[in-house]
């Protein structure tokens, strides 16, 4: 029986101390005491004490003296990893050193701080943005016409263009000493959401500029003199930027552009000056056909070794006049469903002064890492923006079109079928704005997101597929029908934009979630990398020795919380708040242990492979990021006070992510390539079977419920989106005021629905049926007259547009003055 206590006392030690991480000294002092115990409740006799100590002493020495240690155990382990390790091009390294990891580095490393996080600042907008907001954002919003932009100008208008430029909305990110805004990264997320909620081909046109552009790169690396010369004119919206960065060759992969610079000597306003020869053709840039300066990005050569002994310089940008010699610039693309400036620039034998690189001589050869670092802070702003507008948007149109739309004498929004796609819109409205918000946040801390700009620019433009395409499904012929009062049809078309630029969402997903996210994020494998890259042997060993029983450590530590969780279903796991939401942050501890243990496991086995293994690395990059998604959930519900009208989209949203993240975790064991490994991990994390599954039916009916209602989560969650709301003639606010209408309206409109099938009223036409209504006593004179508006604006908001054939003519066939007209 003894000798039974023995190992159960071994076994439950052994998993403490995993469990609780403890440090290689603590371990060798444990079992020590361990097998002192034995010998003094006599488990042991003194010959098989001896034994123990003789077989345990070695390896305690070996294990805890470093220097035996290194040479012994380490020494060969290093060697062989120096070996196997691939080479790390410069641009390799400057994609993973750019940026700064943040929440997602403790979500992936095991053991996330959720005090950490609740006490992490959320940036609230000034008066000064909100007015901004309030004022210039709602009247360019009201100036807006898409479907004019979209169908009939394929451009702003005049005046639309003018106001941008003369309220300073390209000048969002420009400090105020050179005439800019100066606004937060949330305010400019902000002011791209709502105008996005508007018309797409407006928020782009603002967003670039405040984007990877022109501006960004001249305030981070730019000369002074470069500053007080562009700035100011960038400001005032003198000067429009572009940035010419993707081609034909080269677009997700901005290393292999062809396009090329050669340091030379040339005339530049008549004299000899030393400059760069530029050869480029560039595709697919916003706003170049009326840009006036050009943002470009080259691959740079010394041949002659003018700057000095590096003849391939590497990438490099440049701010080029547009009217500069040698350019073409002007033609124009038409992108998918939009109608903002986008088009082509080339330039043949260009030479320009040397002193045009941003940033001037000191920053030749530099320009990878500004474009890697500028990409993470607008994939953290603009493309979210967009993504989260098209949540609002769906989120607060559908809402009111299942409202106001019946079929078989109910609201749409009652069936069980529409209120599943419904509970998808509402729950990714909500995780749209909660991780827009957080996202955005980011940046006002200082913080670059490489990893969590990643993830929030492929889920957040993934999302907005998903919540388009269920709006279209719910609103039917009200959706496909283009026209004037089409809220969904340009943004549906404009989907691909979102999903393929700043790196299409294929490249994002499989290769720079994971693949930056697992070097970055991990505390032990980047520093192991350099270590063994140290030229220095002996100091490399040294350092990789101390990283090599870290990382033991960690991994044992991992595997033992993420099997701990997994049989107690996170109940030992720490909460931060109580209530609903309190397991919630449990099973993300779960879960987060389970990724870090999992991860180390993939990459201990496959090594370097795993990197081309893109399907499984997606699907644990599917893990790290609804990790993210849902903690950026929690963290909203958290600063709002946790607002119980709001329970029901926070518990949708998380309990989507965790199923999400148990069916990425289930299809990466399935199809690991060494299946007892797989079967290993799997035993591990899900010890008693996979644990979630997708909301509840009930859950999804009160998400769908909600959306119907005026007031509450509903507006929270579309706060910041330009709805007209009193105007019954807008494209959104007809359907605001009829749904503000229907609480007063529908209870009397149900009464004259059941007095007419009462009083079997032969015709079909609805007012003499209100006035026979009237007739019976059925209704009164002002319910008839409430029952009459709600009706005209009823059909007001399901009825679509019909034109003129003469306007849909073919364009050789139209009137001029017939093209606008539209019945």
């Amino acid at each position: 029986m003894s000798a039974l206590l023995a190992i159960l006392v071994l076994v439950a030690g052994a998993w403490a101390l995993a469990f609780a991480g403890a440090s290689l000294k603590v371990w060798t002092a444990a079992v020590a005491v361990y097998i002192g115990g034995l010998l003094a409740t006599g488990v042991l006799g003194a010959v098989g004490t001896l034994v123990a100590a003789v077989i345990f002493i070695p390896f305690a020495v070996l294990l805890n003296v470093t220097a035996l240690r290194s040479v012994l155990i380490t020494k060969p382990i290093f060697a062989t990893f120096r070996k196997v390790l691939p080479p790390m091009t410069s641009t390799e390294r400057e994609a993973l050193e750019a940026g700064d990891t943040w929440i997602e580095g403790d979500l992936f490393q095991g053991a996330p701080d959720w005090n950490k996080l609740l006490n992490t600042k959320v940036t609230e907008l000034s008066n000064e943005e909100r007015a901004f907001i309030d004022n210039q954002v709602e009247t360019l919003c009201r100036m807006i016409d898409e479907d004019k932009i979209v169908r009939e100008e394929h451009d702003l208008s005049p005046e639309t263009w003018e106001y941008i430029k003369k309220e300073g909305f390209f000048s969002l990110i420009i400090p105020k000493q050179y005439g800019g805004r100066q606004f937060s990264s949330l305010a400019q997320s902000t002011v791209v959401t709502k105008i996005a909620t508007r018309s797409i081909s407006a928020a782009v046109t603002v967003m670039v500029p405040n984007s990877l552009g022109p501006g960004e790169l001249l305030m981070h690396y730019g000369t002074q003199e470069q500053k007080d010369y562009w700035l100011p004119g960038l400001a005032k919206g003198e000067h429009i930027p572009c940035f010419a960065l993707t081609g034909p060759e080269a677009g997700s992969d901005a290393g292999a552009m062809p396009d090329t610079g050669v340091v030379c000597k040339g005339e530049y306003e008549g004299k000899e000056v030393l400059g760069i020869r530029l050869n480029f053709s560039k595709r697919y840039i916003t706003l170049a056909p009326v840009a006036t300066c050009v943002g470009l990005a080259f691959k740079l050569y010394d041949p002659e070794g003018l700057l000095g002994d590096q003849k391939d310089v590497g990438i490099t940008c440049a701010l080029v006049p547009a009217e500069h010699p040698g350019i073409d610039i002007g033609k124009r693309h038409y992108p998918m469903g939009l109608a903002f400036m986008n088009g082509p620039i080339q330039g043949k034998d260009v030479f320009i002064p040397l002193d045009w690189v941003i940033g001037g001589k000191e920053m030749v050869g530099k320009g990878w890492r500004m474009l890697v670092e500028c990409l993470s802070v607008g994939r953290a702003i603009s493309l979210p923006a967009l993504g989260t507008a098209a949540g609002k948007m769906t989120y607060r149109m559908t809402g009111a079109y299942s409202a106001i739309r019946r079929q078989f004498k109910l609201p749409i929004g009652k069936f069980e079928g529409v209120q599943e796609a419904m509970a998808r819109i509402g729950g990714y409205a909500y995780r749209l704005e909660a991780s827009r918000v957080l996202t955005a946040s980011a940046g006002d801390n200082g913080i670059k997101p490489s990893v969590v700009s990643a993830i929030a620019k492929y889920h957040m433009t993934e999302m907005m597929r998903v919540a388009l395409n269920d709006a279209m499904d719910i609103h039917g012929g009200r959706g496909i029908i283009y026209g004037p009062r089409n809220y969904l049809g340009y943004a549906y078309q404009a989907i691909p934009v979102g999903i393929t630029v700043e790196g299409a969402n294929i490249l994002t997903r499989n290769l720079m979630i994971f693949g930056q996210g697992a070097i970055r994020c991990h505390p032990f494998v980047f520093p192991e990398m350099e270590a063994a890259r140290n030229p220095n042997e002996q100091e490399g060993l040294e350092d990789f020795d101390k990283l090599l029983f870290g990382h033991i450590g960690y991994s044992v530590n991992r595997g033992a919380r993420a099997f701990t969780f997994g049989l107690t279903g996170a109940l030992f796991a720490k909460a931060p708040v109580s209530g609903p939401t309190a397991g919630y942050y449990r099973q993300l501890t779960r879960m987060s242990s389970a990724l870090a243990f999992v991860s180390d496991v993939a990459m201990g086995v496959l090594g370097g492979e795993l990197k081309r293994k893109e399907r499984l690395s997606a699907r644990l990059a599917d893990v790290l990021s609804h990790l993210y998604l849902a903690t950026a959930v929690l963290k909203f519900h958290y600063d709002a006070g946790q607002p119980e009208n709001e329970l029901a989209y926070v518990q949708w949203s998380v309990e989507n992510s965790l199923y999400e993240i148990s069916k990425a975790f289930d299809e990466f064991f399935a199809n690991f390539p060494n299946r007892v490994i797989g079967r290993l991990m799997r035993t591990v994390v899900f010890p008693l079977g996979r644990p979630y599954r997708q909301p509840a039916d009930k859950l999804g009916a009160k998400v769908a419920n909600q959306m119907m209602e005026l007031g509450g989560v509903r507006d929270r969650v579309t706060q910041y989106g330009f709805w007209a709301e009193q105007d019954e003639n807008d494209i959104t606010g007809r359907m605001e005021v009829a749904l503000r209408l229907l609480p007063e309206a529908e209870p009397v409109f149900n009464k004259f629905q059941k007095a007419v099938t009462k009083l079997d009223v032969p015709s079909f036409d609805f007012e003499e049926r209100l006035q026979a209504a009237v007739a019976a006593g059925a209704l009164s004179d002002g319910e008839a007259d409430l029952v009459r508006r709600y009706e005209k604006l009823r059909y007001e908001a399901i009825i679509t547009d019909a034109f003129d054939k003469e306007v849909l003519a073919p364009k050789s066939q139209r009137e001029p003055e017939l093209a606008s007209e539209v019945a």
